[in-house]
């Protein structure tokens, strides 16, 4: 596939800013492996002025806001101050994106950005918890939910503190891709191809360490091998030589989320590459993941995915067809 083909993606350096998201976006979106998906990446500026990062180095890019507004994704890392509007010209730039049918994307309180611009009117969006209050009072006409650690709108995405970005971009991989190339990615860089729990287990808090956690860990581990049984807190308890209401509390307190949800969020992403691979049949995929009945299945895939599975089985199909060579007409 020639470079000009390939799905661009255009992230926004800005003076003052630190240089770990833009590296969050290089490595996904930038480095290219062999077995992984590719893609064209654009580091642009507002301005032809050199950019101070954090740390004393420069940034300098022959890229501008006019590159930027013609990519097929759009990324605004985290803004340097939550108190100012964007300039006129980035928001100029994210509204022609978002005009051309762009995907715009966010990362910690770059949602402030893309929030001055109006694309989040009427809109849910989270950020870094501790901007979540700012973003709620300084724009009120957006639902400020500060819960999870990405929000995936279709058209329009944001994510909450700065490693959080990390998962929204191996996400978009996956919805580009499907799970196998995420789950490529994710391998790559040392990291989960998906976190669960959401921004409430990192909000500070004087939490002393938990023995428990090793045990808690030990049956997260024997569950994902059993996913296809049946499972309650009870057996998990078991697995952790504890009682069911202390397994909860501690399991809380170790993932941000409960054994329950966490358990429906892994059999939602075991059953990923059963639809994107051959032809299963919905209810042999649920039983196969571990859900009771295919209703159950659709219902909590629908809401993690935001899509029912067999739209999302058509789509990856749909997004993972490479164009192909015309075939040239014979020789007379």
């Amino acid at each position: 596939m020639d470079k000009a083909s390939l799905h661009h993606v255009a992230v926004l350096a800005y003076r003052g800013m630190s240089a770990f998201e833009l590296g969050i976006v290089t490595e996904v979106f930038g480095v290219k492996w062999p077995d992984a998906p590719a893609y064209r990446l654009t580091i642009c500026a507002e301005g032809p002025d050199e950019v101070d990062v954090v740390g004393g180095a420069v940034l300098r890019t022959p890229h501008g806001l006019d590159t930027f507004a013609s990519a097929d994704t759009v990324i605004v890392p985290s803004v340097s101050d939550v108190d100012a509007e964007a300039s006129p010209e980035l928001t100029a730039a994210l509204r022609r994106a978002h005009d051309r049918g762009a995907r715009i994307v966010s990362i910690c309180t770059g949602t402030f950005a893309l929030a001055s611009s109006g694309l989040l009117d009427g809109r849910r969006a989270t950020t870094h918890w501790l901007y979540a209050d700012i973003l709620r009072r300084r724009y009120p006409r957006i639902e400020v939910d500060p819960t999870p650690l990405y929000i995936d709108e279709g058209d329009i995405l944001t994510s909450a503190g700065s490693a959080a970005g990390l998962d929204l971009c191996v996400h978009l991989v996956r919805r580009d891709h499907g799970a196998a190339a995420a789950n490529t990615v994710a391998r790559r860089l040392v990291v989960s191809p998906h976190r669960d729990g959401g921004q409430a287990q990192y909000i500070e808090a004087p939490v002393a360490a938990d023995p428990h956690d090793d045990r808690i860990a030990a049956s997260m581990s024997w569950a994902l091998g059993r996913l296809a049984g049946p499972m309650t807190v009870e057996t998990l308890a078991r697995q952790a030589a504890m009682s069911p209401r202390t397994y909860l509390r501690h399991f809380t307190r170790a993932t941000g989320t409960s054994p329950i949800r966490w358990l429906i969020a892994q059999r939602v992403q075991a059953s990923l590459p059963l639809l994107e691979h051959g032809d299963t049949p919905v209810e042999q995929i649920a039983a196969r993941v571990g859900f009771d009945s295919a209703v159950t299945y659709r219902h909590h895939f629908a809401r993690a995915m935001r899509t029912s599975p067999s739209a999302y089985r058509r789509a990856f199909r749909a997004s993972s067809q490479e164009p192909t060579e015309p075939t040239p007409p014979p020789a007379p």
